[in-house]
């Protein structure tokens, strides 16, 4: 392709590039408010005066994903943190999260003083529900899902086992806001879902995250962990049921509590979310429909046709040639890139998470790893099904901002390298 065809693709900050004159005018409400924290401001100095943004994103964002409550939190890691807590996570007990995922999902496990079980993935690129069952063990407590690059992962399975082996199910829907499997929205499948409004995600507020969940107890829960004050801010607060109300006993909590400037500007991006996604999703089915083509690779494995996935992921018949079609989709301008590469550091691949496999801490007893029930040793070969997968997938982002002009540039490219190469 000439260099000068060459697309000019918008980088990929979905919800950020959207972000306008509405983020504006919600972002000086709040400070016209001078009330920055959801419970009073200066002039309300009862929080009874007005309402608070993070209610009203804690409201509709609920909705939105189907479930009773949800709550605001600083970032994605926070809601996974919150949400073990509030599921009674800890030390002693292990999490099973899959090797392909953000270092956040493993930080969040240790967070509570719990251990990280690494299995295996499929051609989903989302959590084998067979090595899932390989992995249990009588300390396990919890299975972690993350809905990776868009991917809901197995949840009929995965809830099937959760339910004979009671474990509780926390969903990772950092990358996959809005996603659904067979017609139920993500984050509404697992006991928690939690959500993540970092600059590259869907839909953002720079940092911050929201937890959703259907049971009142955990939202209790969820609540008094992630607020430092909770005993102080009084029961009525904490859980909706009068009776629950009348028995609670606080217990310490840490400060995870979302601003009213970021539930201000989530309101607004959660307003666009539909709109993004059948952008992503328009852009992708001509794509996959071009690669489908050619014959010559295999697409990424959909456990539903309803996902949301913000990147498109094929496999080529090796390695090798893996690196030889990224390289040539650069050279046409594309942005791609194979998922792992030995020798080269990417967070979302535990082979790359040294200080995870090291089981470096921040304290010197190496707490929790020195008061793990059993011993459990990583290395970076420890999943090697899920590197081979990943060493054979390219990767390229499709930027919702992408323009229809953009799109039939972009498949040409594909389809010229991908016969050229395969």
């Amino acid at each position: 392709m000439p260099a000068s065809r060459r697309p000019n693709l918008p980088p990929m900050f979905p919800g950020g590039l959207e972000i306008s004159v509405e983020e504006r005018e919600a972002v000086c409400r709040v400070l016209d408010s001078r009330r920055l924290i959801r419970f009073y401001g200066p002039d309300d100095p009862d929080g009874e005066g007005c309402a608070s943004e993070v209610d009203e994103f804690e409201h509709e964002f609920a909705a939105r994903i189907g479930t009773a409550h949800a709550l605001g939190v600083t970032s994605g890691t926070a809601a996974l943190i919150v949400g073990l807590a509030a599921l009674g996570v800890g030390p002693g007990d292990e999490v099973i999260i899959p090797a392909y995922t953000f270092i956040a999902s493993a930080a969040a496990v240790l967070a509570v003083g719990a251990l990280p079980v690494i299995a295996e993935i499929d051609e989903s690129l989302t959590l084998d529900p067979a090595r899932v069952l390989e992995a249990i063990t009588p300390h396990t407590r919890a299975i972690m899902p993350v809905h990776m690059r868009g991917m809901p992962a197995r949840m009929d399975e995965l809830r099937e086992i959760a339910a004979e082996r009671d474990l509780r199910l926390i969903e990772d829907v950092a990358q996959a806001t809005g996603a659904s499997y067979r017609s139920h929205p993500l984050g509404s499948l697992g006991d928690i879902g939690a959500f993540s409004l970092q600059m590259h995600k869907i839909i953002t507020t720079g940092e911050g995250g929201i937890l959703t969940a259907d049971d009142p107890d955990l939202l209790f829960r969820a609540k008094c962990f992630h607020d430092s004050a909770n005993e102080w801010r009084g029961a009525a607060w904490q859980h909706p049921d009068p009776a629950v109300r009348a028995t609670f006993v606080a217990f310490p909590g840490m400060n995870f509590r979302m601003a009213e400037i970021t539930g201000a500007i989530g309101r607004v991006q959660l307003g666009r979310l539909d709109g993004l996604l059948e952008r992503m999703r328009r852009h992708k089915a001509v794509m996959r429909g071009a690669l489908a083509e050619t014959g010559r690779v295999a697409l990424r494995d959909i456990t539903d046709p309803g996902e949301a996935a913000t990147a498109l992921v094929f496999f080529t018949a090796d390695p090798e040639r893996a690196g030889q079609v990224s390289a040539g989709l650069l050279a046409e301008g594309i942005p791609a890139r194979v998922l792992y590469v030995r020798g080269e550091h990417d967070w979302h691949v535990y082979a790359c998470w040294r200080d995870v496999l090291a089981q470096r801490t921040w304290n010197r007893q190496g707490y929790p790893f020195s008061t793990a029930r059993r011993e459990i040793r990583y290395h970076p070969d420890l999943c090697p099904r899920s590197l081979e997968l990943l060493s054979r997938a390219v990767h390229i982002d499709i930027p919702p901002q992408m323009t229809q002009a953009d799109v039939e540039r972009v498949t040409a490219a594909l389809q010229e390298v991908v016969r050229a190469l395969c």
